[in-house]
């Protein structure tokens, strides 16, 4: 998938409005430098829920367990990692693998 300005915007808003409705906060009191687990009361697990519920609009085709060993090394602890690791994931799967076997 082509990384596009658009494709940035649209998995930044989902992920805020995602943020927003799973741990009860208003979306403009978000921010990308909040701690998803000290800031939002959220869990380590909502990364591959929030990929889970993308499965089918952007054709992921990544085992679970392949994400949650990569963010195992590479925590996703902010709303602004979210947005990278997402974006990474959905533009760079070939190397994102290639990372995560490692």
């Amino acid at each position: 998938m082509e990384r596009t300005t658009e494709l940035e915007k649209r998995i930044r808003e989902q992920i805020y409005e995602f943020f927003s409705d799973q741990c009860d906060i208003d979306i403009s009191e978000l921010n990308d430098d909040m701690d998803v687990i000290t800031d939002l009361g959220g869990d380590s697990l909502m990364f591959l829920q929030l990929l889970s519920s993308w499965e089918k609009e952007y054709k992921i085709g990544i085992e679970f367990r392949v994400i949650g060993k990569y963010i195992t090394k590479n925590p996703v602890n902010t709303i602004g990692k979210t947005v990278d690791l997402a974006l990474f994931i959905l533009c760079d799967t070939e190397k994102f693998l290639e990372l995560a076997a490692k």
